[in-house]
């Protein structure tokens, strides 16, 4: 029983002298060099390239870059989904609730599987026409966009920059904005400015 008591003790005093290794803090952000010259980094982040959790060193910066456009262009339409059947109303069917989260419960399985099969089919033709060099996501790879039914998307590299950094600022607002209508449907109160 003494010996492992003293064994305890004595480490205790022998790290007592060790010299402490200060945690210091590189002033130079270490980013993958992916992410130089890719659009994002603007007046939010001080034109400067914004990763304080060094993600890019782990995760492809292509594929982050198409999930965060994927996430935010769902969010827009989560956001449109929200705010629609509050304030416009709801089309005719087995959905009678305002509140969204009410209404994912309402919706016939019939519904989801249309829902399941439309979605399948946008990407199995974003698939077929990504082989064929255009490109969903065009500023993660430069390109055409797959679609493009209205040829909106501008030819001018400057206003082509500009497209894609007011899509990407808007899908970051989109994401953080269902973010904060889901948390306060669940915490009333939590998010200042969100009615109940």
């Amino acid at each position: 029983m003494k010996l492992p008591v003293l064994l305890f003790f004595n480490i205790g005093s022998v790290t007592a002298f060790a010299p402490s290794r200060l945690a210091g803090c590189d002033t130079l952000l270490k980013v993958s060099a992916d992410l130089e010259g890719m659009v994002g980094a603007s007046v939010e982040t001080g034109g400067a390239i914004w990763d304080p959790l060094n993600v890019s060193d782990y995760v492809p910066v292509q594929y982050a870059r198409a999930a965060e456009l994927a996430n935010g262009r769902v969010a827009m339409l989560a956001v449109v989904g929200w705010l629609w059947p509050k304030y416009v109303g709801h089309f005719e069917g087995s959905v009678t609730v305002d509140d969204p989260i009410a209404a994912v419960g309402q919706s016939s399985l019939q519904w989801w599987a249309q829902f399941v099969a439309l979605c399948g089919c946008f990407e199995l033709y974003k698939y077929q026409q990504e082989l064929n060099g255009k490109t969903a996501t065009p500023n993660i790879g430069g390109g055409t966009p797959v679609y493009d039914i209205m040829e909106i998307y501008p030819s001018d590299e400057a206003k082509r920059v500009d497209m894609e950094l007011k899509e990407l600022k808007n899908g970051r607002l989109a994401m953080l904005a269902i973010a904060g209508f889901v948390a306060a449907h669940y915490i009333p109160g939590s998010v200042p400015w969100v009615p109940l």
